[in-house]
This record gives C-alpha cells, sequence and structure tokens, in this order.
C-alpha cells in the first residue's frame, strides 16, 4: 500500500483532467465547443490507454506481456483499426527498444545497476530473443547518443562493443 503514495499525484492529475474536460463538455454554450471537448476526452483517454499498455510492457517485460499484447491489441483494432494496431505496435517496440538499448548501453559502459535490471527481468533465452531484436535499435541509440554529439564536439568517440555487454549478461544470467 506504502509504494502507491508515489503514484497518488498521477492518479490525482490524471482524474482532473477528465474533469475539467467534462466540466468544459457540460458547461459549453455551443454545440461545437461540447464536441471538442468530449472529443479531447476520447483523445485523452485513447492515449492514456496506449500509455498503461506501454508501463505494463515495461513492468513485466515482453514475455509475460504476449498476452496482454493480444488483448491489447484487438481491442485497439475494434476501436480503432488497423492504422491504430500498427500504431499500437510501434509504439510498443520503441518504448521497449529504449528501455532495452539504454540498458545495453549501460552494460557496456559498466553500470552494475544495468546488470541487476536484466537479472531481475530475464532468462537466458528471452534476453537472446530481446537482444537481436532491439540490436538494430541499440545501434541506432548508440549513433544518436555517442558518435553524433561527440563528432559534433570534436570530442573522442568511446568503442561500443555489443558482444562484450551480451557476454557479461548471459554470465550473470547462467548463474542464476
Amino acid at each position: 500500500m506504502n509504494h502507491l503514495k508515489e503514484y497518488r499525484a498521477v492518479i490525482l492529475i490524471i482524474f482532473a483532467i477528465f474533469g475539467i474536460l467534462l466540466a468544459g463538455a457540460y458547461f459549453s454554450p455551443t454545440f461545437t465547443e461540447e464536441k471538442h471537448f468530449l472529443e479531447l476526452f476520447i483523445l485523452f483517454g485513447s492515449l492514456l490507454f496506449v500509455f498503461s499498455a506501454l508501463v505494463v510492457a515495461a513492468v513485466l517485460g515482453f514475455t509475460s506481456f504476449a498476452l496482454y499484447m493480444a488483448l491489447f491489441v484487438s481491442a485497439v483494432t475494434v476501436m480503432y483499426g488497423i492504422e491504430g494496431t500498427l500504431l499500437v505496435i510501434v509504439m510498443t517496440y520503441l518504448a521497449w527498444g529504449l528501455a532495452f538499448s539504454i540498458q545495453l548501453l549501460l552494460v557496456d559502459n559498466g553500470v552494475e545497476n544495468a546488470v541487476e535490471w536484466f537479472s531481475q527481468r530475464y532468462n537466458i533465452k528471452h534476453f537472446r530473443q530481446e537482444y537481436y531484436l532491439f540490436l538494430p535499435m541499440t545501434y541506432l541509440l548508440y549513433l544518436l547518443i555517442e558518435i553524433v554529439p561527440n563528432l559534433l564536439h570534436g570530442e573522442k568517440v568511446s568503442y561500443f562493443s555489443p558482444k562484450e555487454a551480451y557476454q557479461k549478461i548471459e554470465d550473470v544470467l547462467s548463474k542464476k
């Protein structure tokens, strides 16, 4: 119950936004303004729904997330069609891939908390699958946060070795 105190402010803000949008719709002098407030209400609800799916993916990991994602994608398909479903799949890949790639880059730089992050969420089989799935995103992130800024500022670019990071995490996971 103590962990809910951390999220109390976020929950209150979400309810306040929904309340303000509904109040705006109720007290609107014209039908057009009422329609705009209701559209915003539905849009915010949709964004909250998608964001909650990404939070569940980050908390559970992709292996436990498969069933939830299947239900979620079917609900989005019914509500928003194929375009909405593709958007959700791409956003989920990008959000989870970003988290995975950042942690992998941190492992390569010797951050022990990143190794612990992998050991809490993965076994060897699932780590290997996501490693290959998100390797292109890891290289892209390395390019964007290491190579480009250092080349622009004339600094030395540090070498990224995904094989060494993979081996380090695999060693920790094999001891589990």
